[in-house]
């Protein structure tokens, strides 16, 4: 599942707010072992279990748009609609932050 959220921030602070969302969403939902590795100065791998799945993907932070690649197994691809909604909406909210300034780390 690939999916581009646009964003008009500079591009490290745009990585600032992506850095700080995965930080809180994997405290957040520590019952899904969320794993974040950065292997790049922008460039995120990430897993997490769901039902006993495991999901793996990778984000990207360009100028301009984060790029969200995400494997999602046969079984769960009912869900890959509602997914991209609720992707797309959190990292919003964490842009919006950047936005304003109320990005804490």
């Amino acid at each position: 599942m690939k999916h581009s959220v646009p964003h008009d921030l500079e591009l490290e602070l745009a990585q600032k707010a992506v850095t700080v969302a995965l930080d809180s969403y994997a405290q957040k939902f520590s019952q899904y072992a969320p794993r974040v590795s950065w292997i790049r100065a922008h460039s995120a791998s990430i897993s997490f279990r769901v039902k006993n799945v495991s999901l793996e993907g990778t984000v990207d932070v360009n100028a301009g748009a984060i790029l969200i690649d995400l494997k999602v197994p046969f079984v769960l691809r009912v869900f890959k609609g509602k997914a991209i909604e609720i992707i797309e909406r959190e990292i919003k909210v964490w842009l919006d932050k950047a936005r304003a300034g109320e990005l804490d780390g």
